[in-house]
């Protein structure tokens, strides 16, 4: 997600993992990065604008990381559905259901963001899904970090290829003093993309962000999930920015798309 018009990062699916998990992210323009692999980011069906070189492989689509693991493999991924702005999931999911997914917070943080952690776990678990979020004190299946950056305000990635949830979420220090309810938000959107949920507005970023356009060039590995809006969806928790007042507790649609995956 970004503030306002600028993306989070994500993180990057795993294998394929979504969006989305770094070290830190470095000052690389996109001229430095070759043709090659811009065309390997688009053929898993990512947008080329804006790359970065990360620590983890490529930050794409503002908050999701594709480590060279997965860009350099030969996955072969089909588009159920191509539309404007539906819901959409990536073709690795979080297996082995029902399951707990443990979730950690590393080093010492504030208050007000641990409060945060706990109110974003309590969305998903208030849903009553074959998935249940668990905050544990440390090792957890994911972990979120806070990192020094400018450049996004969280990242994080899509389930591995052995159906694991992305194990890692990034949330820069800067945002860490936002209202509770901006909090909650980026990490349960963040937490959404490690379980295999792509942008609301996947095919039109413009919706949410007021610029650009499809992130994709042909919709590989993000699959409309049925039930979901057939049109704009103002409200939706996976929308790709958001201002900084900005609060989305799940709401219908996006409810019906967690119950049908989990």
């Amino acid at each position: 997600m970004r503030q306002m018009l600028k993306p989070l990062a994500l993180l990057l699916m795993a294998g394929f993992a979504i969006t989305s998990c770094k070290k830190e992210v470095k000052d690389s323009p996109q001229e430095q990065i070759s043709q090659e692999t811009l065309t390997k980011i688009s053929n898993l069906g990512f947008s080329t604008a804006d790359v970065q070189q990360v620590d983890e492989g490529y930050l794409v689509e503002g908050d999701i990381i594709i480590t060279p693991e997965y860009l350099n493999s030969n996955s072969k991924w089909m588009t159920l559905r191509v539309g404007t702005e539906e819901q959409y999931s990536t073709n690795n999911l979080v297996t082995g259901l029902p399951r707990v997914i443990n979730v950690s917070v590393s080093g010492s943080v504030s208050t007000a963001f641990s409060d945060a952690v706990d109110h974003a776990i309590t969305r998903y678990n208030g849903q009553n899904l074959s998935i249940t979020f668990k905050r544990v004190s440390s090792g957890g299946d994911i972990v979120i970090r806070i990192v020094n950056t400018g450049q996004y305000i969280a990242s994080s990635g899509f389930p591995t290829n052995s159906g694991d949830p992305y194990n890692t979420v990034k949330y820069a220090k800067k945002y860490t003093t936002y209202s509770d309810g901006f909090m909650t938000t980026v990490l349960t959107h963040e937490m959404g993309h490690c379980i295999g949920f792509r942008h609301t507005d996947y095919m039109n970023r413009s919706y949410s962000c007021g610029i650009g356009g499809n992130e994709g060039d042909g919709g590989v590995g993000a699959n409309y999930i049925p039930g979901t809006a057939t049109g704009p969806d103002p409200g939706s928790w996976m929308l790709a920015c958001l201002s900084s007042t900005t609060n989305r507790p799940f709401n219908s649609n996006d409810v019906a798309a967690l119950k049908y995956l989990y």
